[in-house]
């Protein structure tokens, strides 16, 4: 560090008794080199030193002074190129800068970048695995046979491993594509796609004009190609059995319109068989079956034994889980098992969000509700006498919450069996899932559970006087008003001092 030539020879005081618009020290600048650049978060990490001088604190401590004066060099950051190896997508993702805003966290972004800076200039990589990534995220493919193309290979992959060699990615993937294939996935429910990728098989056939019979199973074409022998080479789930039907079709005469069996043919993407098992008249019957046309065919095959496994499996579940939230609710927790069963037979999922009048006071409830899920508020209406802006009082029905009812409770069996209106109002408080049973399913339930659900339960809150009623309303009256009025002098003490929440200084 130089001197000026003027204050050579001149006594010097102390540094914290000298003048702070006197400079003691002055830099020989140099024009022909690039001047430093300041690296702002290192200079607020030096200037946020305990001891140093500010605002409130008009002396800096002796150890804060000799502690600024040794680092105040890591605040320039040198620009100059140096020599360094170029960057790689590692290395890039290695000293990203981190979000945190602490000091702390500043101070080491800092020393991070500045050592960045010393070993290599810029960010800038040449390696051309780095740029050929982003170049491939920016590109999505947009043609539909490139998709479709890409799918049967993924299809193709991911069957070639045997079931319990799939990982959870690989039967997410088989899921996604499996949805996408129309003949399948209107077949099936998601839950039952999703245990049925757990069961996926391929099937290779390597030879031609062999037969595959596909009464047992359904088949997915992901290579070659095959003609079909019957009508219909297909069967929904649901539709008639199909063994009353000729095994061998006759082909149409050629004035016919509908073209002949031997002229279709199945190639990749086309599905034929059934998901549910079909029995010929004999065993060797050519319902449902097709003829390989080229080779090698792969097959993405569903077994029907596979698919009734999985069917029962699911409706077994979902029984149970129905019969524990019937006998959850108080008035079932007696219940046999074999009534419970029969109820939990008619029940049904569904969901409503908040807000949702589920039936109203005085009105038929349209069905039997168990809430496995959320909060309802029971309301009751009451007549008062209430004030008129103008000075008069007229009388008006009001409703008022009476109770609330939450996850294993259920209402209106009384009033779906007896024909009789709810005595409450139920309104959804937040999003519910509950399980209803609706008046046509009833319909079908015996005389002895029918007079089970008359004995175990009663009507919504019907014990319920109307002066209890009107004394709820009152209570809740005056708290409702004491909460604005406190609301209302809290507001008054803070805007009388000019404060306005969210606006100004107050905005946050």
């Amino acid at each position: 560090m130089n001197f000026d030539s003027n204050n050579q020879g001149k006594e010097l005081n102390p540094w914290f008794e000298r003048d702070k618009q006197e400079t003691a020290y002055f830099f020989q600048h140099d024009n022909s080199s690039p001047r430093p650049m300041v690296d702002y978060a290192k200079l607020n990490w030096l200037c946020n030193h305990e001891g140093l001088r500010k605002k409130l604190d008009g002396v800096s401590t002796e150890d804060a002074h000799n502690f600024f004066m040794k680092h105040y060099h890591e605040m320039f950051v040198d620009t100059s190129p140096q020599a360094g190896i170029p960057l790689t997508a590692k290395d890039l993702e290695a000293t990203k800068p981190s979000d945190d805003n602490s000091d702390a966290s500043s101070h080491s972004d800092c020393s991070r970048s500045h050592k960045r800076e010393e070993g290599r200039p810029n960010d800038t990589s040449h390696d051309i695995k780095f740029h050929m990534s982003k170049l491939h995220k920016e590109r999505k493919i947009m043609d539909p046979d490139i998709l479709f193309a890409n799918k049967i290979k993924e299809l193709r992959a991911l069957t070639k491993k045997m079931p319990y060699e799939r990982t959870a990615e690989d039967i997410k993937q088989l899921y996604t594509h499996l949805k996408s294939f129309d003949q399948l996935s209107k077949q099936v429910s998601n839950k039952e796609l999703r245990e049925l990728c757990t069961a996926v098989q391929q099937d290779v056939w390597r030879d031609e004009n062999y037969t595959v019979f596909a009464n047992t199973g359904f088949y997915i074409i992901l290579r070659g190609s095959v003609t079909p022998v019957t009508r219909p080479w297909l069967k929904f789930r649901g539709q008639p059995h199909l063994s009353s039907i000729p095994s061998i079709l006759t082909t149409p005469a050629g004035d016919s319109p509908e073209p002949s069996v031997a002229n279709i043919e199945l190639s990749v993407g086309d599905c034929f068989g059934t998901l549910e098992r079909v029995d010929g008249p004999e065993p060797n019957s050519r319902i449902l079956c097709v003829e390989i046309k080229s080779v090698p065919c792969e097959f993405l095959k569903i077994h029907s034994n596979d698919f009734k496994r999985i069917t029962e499996h699911i409706i077994e579940h979902e029984i149970s889980e129905k019969i524990e939230l019937i006998q959850s609710c108080r008035a079932y927790k007696m219940w046999p098992r074999q009534s419970l069963q029969r109820l939990a037979e008619l029940l049904e999922w569904t969901k409503f969000p908040a807000n949702t009048v589920l039936v109203s006071e005085g009105f038929l409830c349209p069905f039997i509700v168990f809430i496995k899920n959320g909060e309802c508020h029971v309301l009751r209406e009451v007549r008062v006498n209430m004030m008129l802006p103008n000075g008069d009082k007229k009388w008006k029905r009001k409703q008022v919450v009476v109770g609330q009812m939450k996850a294993s409770e259920s209402f209106g069996e009384v009033s779906v069996l007896k024909s009789e209106p709810i005595t409450s109002s139920v309104v959804t408080a937040t999003q519910v899932e509950v399980g209803i049973i609706t008046l046509e399913k009833l319909q079908e339930l015996d005389e002895t559970t029918t007079s089970l659900l008359l004995q175990s339960n009663e009507s919504l809150y019907k014990t319920m006087t109307e002066d209890q009623i009107h004394d709820e309303y009152i209570s809740q009256e005056e708290k409702r008003q004491w909460n604005q009025f406190k609301q209302g002098v809290l507001e008054d003490s803070i805007f009388a001092k000019g404060i306005r929440p969210g606006r100004g200084k107050w905005a946050k």
